[in-house]
């Protein structure tokens, strides 16, 4: 079954409120209050979730912790994922010190840099090659997620070493500038700068507008 990649982000955002709901002691939860709370028509939020089969009543809502272990399974990777980081500067050393980016589903296995101070030494537990090693530690380590932290003028060429690796499925870019990959690969685009214009745009509307953008 095809599903398109905004019902897979606005899956993640019902498994989040749906935690959240739990911790606060909530039993059930109604189409239209996860709408409300999360800026999404109600009607969105029912064809989301009968995608996957008819969980909820009608009348009645749907019990949240069970909605919540439904969803977590529809999310559930069906082994670890290796991942690899490819530029250890600020926001690459942020992400490594987060607790989400550590968890059963995913691993970091390799961190690479052109820095020759980061080069060759253990960063968080990982060790750090140069960029120029990613097709061989790919490879020889079975990653086929690569992490983009780098500026945009290295992008592409991290890429492109990532794929000559032959284990590449997917990269998630935190860089700007355009990528090329083959069709194969997938690729998600985290543009902080272009999400903080969208902000200060809607921040700038009359109040009347809304206050919440799905």
């Amino acid at each position: 079954m095809k599903v398109a990649e905004l019902t897979i982000e606005r899956l993640v955002q019902y498994r989040r409120l749906l935690e959240t709901l739990k911790e606060e002691g909530y039993r059930v939860v109604s189409s239209q209050q996860i709408g409300d709370l999360l800026g999404i028509k109600a009607s969105q939020v029912r064809k989301d979730l009968s995608y996957f089969g008819e969980i909820g009543k009608r009348g009645v809502g749907y019990h949240v912790g069970r909605l919540r272990d439904h969803i977590a399974e529809i999310l559930a990777s069906p082994k670890i994922w290796r991942i690899a980081l490819a530029g250890v500067g600020n926001m690459g050393t942020a992400l490594l010190s987060n607790p989400a980016f550590h968890t059963k589903k995913i691993r970091f296995e390799a961190l690479f840099d052109a820095d020759q101070r980061k080069i060759g030494r253990d960063i968080s537990g990982i060790h750090c090659w140069n960029y120029t090693d990613i097709p061989s530690v790919m490879a020889y380590r079975g990653i086929e997620i690569l992490i983009l932290a780098v500026p945009a003028k290295a992008a592409q060429s991290c890429v492109d070493l990532a794929i000559s690796s032959g284990v590449l499925r997917g990269v998630l870019a935190l860089t700007q500038g355009p990528l090329v990959v083959p069709d194969e690969i997938f690729v998600v685009r985290v543009d902080i700068m272009a999400e903080l214009e969208k902000l200060l745009f809607f921040l700038k509307q009359p109040i009347s507008t809304g206050s919440v953008v799905p």
